[in-house]
């Protein structure tokens, strides 16, 4: 019994599936076959019985001319080892295609569970590493620190600036995943409404103003009076991610550029910048969470967590809209946010 709990626990999810699948299925079947092979027999034997023997009122003469009862029996039991052959070959077929397309439907039931769980235990990994990583250059600096019998005035404030620094890495490390989480669980909860998207860039340009200034970024808004159906704080949140994302990553005087077009459904806004590019090979999973495109966008050694677009990506998901980029190295990116058009 152990031996099968434990082979049991081995087999994989799938496998499972499918077995409980066939399972219902070959009841199903065996009953029906059942239940057919009586009636079917039934019918038969009646069906000899009459060729051979004629009923008259009172009593059952046998036909002279017929065979004897014995060949009668033989050949009921005949029809009856045929007719059960010929179920048990149905209820082979049955179970060979039937097994089949359990396993097919078990992989394709089972496959978004999979990926949802490998998805989760990678992000998991990833958020502790990136965890562990400011904490561990802290214990360090601190435990040196510890080690020395007196600590100079200027090296003490060093160390606290560095730690600072970690800290508020840490910081904006947890706002990104609680952000991300909202934006996870709070689909259903968002108050979609008519917005005027020119006044939600303007607000999202004035919580970039900052960063923009300090790298002389010129930040051109061509977005004019246009209404979408949008959350206003989560549309800001999204547009802000962009604006920051191109400036972090756009050289010092040059421009980023937010535009916009409408068709009969949708509303589209741009954020370009005049960056270094994305590679192709990075376009593919920058929006993924915790992923960073080391090889083209760290040349300026902008520091982030990988976690931004992943929640710009799921946020226009949450609209009913969805978003694009554009890029190659050397020549900008170009982020496209696609949303339903507000008429009325």
């Amino acid at each position: 019994m152990y031996r099968f709990v434990r082979f049991w626990r081995e087999l994989s999810p799938a496998i499972k599936l499918t077995i409980a699948y066939l399972s219902i299925i070959m009841l199903i079947s065996l009953f029906f076959s059942i239940v057919l092979y009586n009636l079917a027999a039934n019918q038969v034997e009646s069906s000899l019985r009459r060729q051979y023997v004629k009923l008259t009122p009172g009593s059952t003469i046998v036909i002279p001319r017929g065979p004897n009862p014995i060949q009668v029996e033989e050949e009921i039991q005949d029809a009856r080892q045929n007719l059960l052959l010929e179920l048990i070959y149905f209820n082979a077929i049955i179970l060979a295609l039937s097994g089949l397309i359990s396993y097919l439907l078990a992989r394709q039931t089972v496959k978004p569970i999979e990926d949802a769980l490998e998805a989760q235990s990678r992000f998991t990994a990833d958020a502790s590493h990136e965890l562990r990583t400011p904490l561990a250059a802290m214990q360090t600096e601190i435990e040196i620190a510890l080690r020395a019998k007196k600590i100079p005035t200027s090296e003490a404030r060093e160390l606290l600036e560095s730690n600072l620094e970690e800290v508020i890495k840490l910081r904006n490390l947890s706002d990104g995943l609680l952000r991300l989480a909202r934006a996870d669980s709070n689909g259903k909860n968002l108050l979609m409404e008519k917005t005027n998207l020119s006044n939600i860039v303007k607000e999202a340009i004035t919580r970039v103003k900052t960063p923009a200034q300090v790298k002389n970024i010129h930040l051109i808004n061509n977005v004019k009076k246009v209404y979408v159906l949008a959350e206003k704080e989560s549309l800001i949140d999204l547009i802000v991610i962009l604006l920051d994302n191109a400036i972090k990553y756009s050289n010092k005087g040059t421009d980023v550029t937010i535009a916009y077009n409408t068709s009969v459904n949708h509303v589209k806004f741009s954020v370009s910048d005049n960056g270094p590019g994305i590679s192709k090979e990075d376009l593919e999973h920058i929006f993924e969470r915790f992923y960073r495109a080391d090889d083209s966008r760290t040349k300026n050694s902008s520091s982030g967590y990988g976690l931004g677009l992943s929640i710009a990506a799921k946020i226009a998901q949450l609209h009913g809209g969805g978003i694009g980029v554009k890029s190659a190295l050397g020549k900008g990116t170009v982020f496209t946010v696609s949303l339903l058009k507000k008429t009325s």
